[in-house]
């Protein structure tokens, strides 16, 4: 069974999952990062491709992407220094990036790597749902990779419905229009949001992200779905701490 599959299966509420830039701070930091992250007890890791127009990511998330790409980072690389640790990792790895880097690279020779990387799914925000269906997700389960689709306040709920029943693994439901960035609450408007998607009683479990930082986001959005996307929180401390080991320490005391 596809890992993400399995975790969704075997526990259904306060999954966390953490997502960081792929060579950020340093070329070398990927492995250690998700080492740590899984030692932590993370239920998910988002790893990011990082990319130089990274249009939906707040300014802390692009200055990693930035860093990350004069530090050398490419997708061969990155597939590199993930199938070296593949025997130590047995948490969900997704691949989130956009699609440009993913189309130079070639759609097929990606999955193909990610599945030899032990990547269980990928998260490319900027993929049309239309070429999704009828291009990407029969090449993508040749390979068992879930695809996961984001869903925000403005989506209609046909789109979802839609999106509901095209894939697999879980709904990323991203809290606002906004782009990523750390918030000390979620307003009104985003509880409504909530609440109607969880009013649609949808097939797939959802994970809420952008946003997330602190105790009270975190318990908001596991009250609302099954779990929590954290990621600007995370690099922001992986920029101040000294290594990893006290960065994934910091969040823990965050939330």
């Amino acid at each position: 069974m596809n890992k993400i599959n399995n975790l969704f299966s075997n526990k259904r509420k306060e999954i966390l999952s953490i997502y960081f830039t792929a060579g950020f701070p340093a070329l070398n930091d990927t492995t250690g990062i998700i080492l740590e992250l899984q030692s932590a007890g993370i239920d998910m890791i988002e790893v990011g491709i990082p990319f130089s127009d990274p249009m939906a990511d707040g300014p802390v998330i692009q200055e990693s992407s930035t860093a990350a790409l004069r530090n050398g980072m490419n997708l061969k690389l990155l597939f590199s220094q993930l199938k070296s640790i593949r025997e130590k990792v047995h948490i969900p790895l997704i691949m989130m990036g956009y699609l440009n880097p993913v189309m130079q690279y070639g759609f097929e020779n990606f999955c193909h790597d990610c599945k030899e990387s032990g990547i269980s799914g990928m998260i490319i925000p900027d993929l049309p749902f239309n070429d999704y269906r009828h291009e990407y997700k029969p090449v993508a389960d040749r390979y068992d990779l879930k695809v996961i689709m984001l869903i925000t306040p403005e989506t209609s709920d046909e789109r979802i419905r839609l999106i509901d029943e095209a894939t697999d693994g879980f709904i990323y439901m991203v809290s606002s229009a906004a782009t990523t960035g750390a918030q000390k609450s979620f307003d009104e408007a985003k509880q409504a949001y909530f609440r109607r998607i969880n009013a649609m009683q949808l097939r797939n479990p959802r994970m809420i992200g952008f946003g997330i930082s602190n105790r009270e986001t975190l318990t908001s959005a596991f009250e609302n779905a099954a779990g929590a996307i954290i990621g600007s929180k995370f690099i922001s401390l992986l920029k101040e701490e000294k290594n990893s080991a006290d960065a994934v320490k910091q969040l823990i005391q965050a939330i």
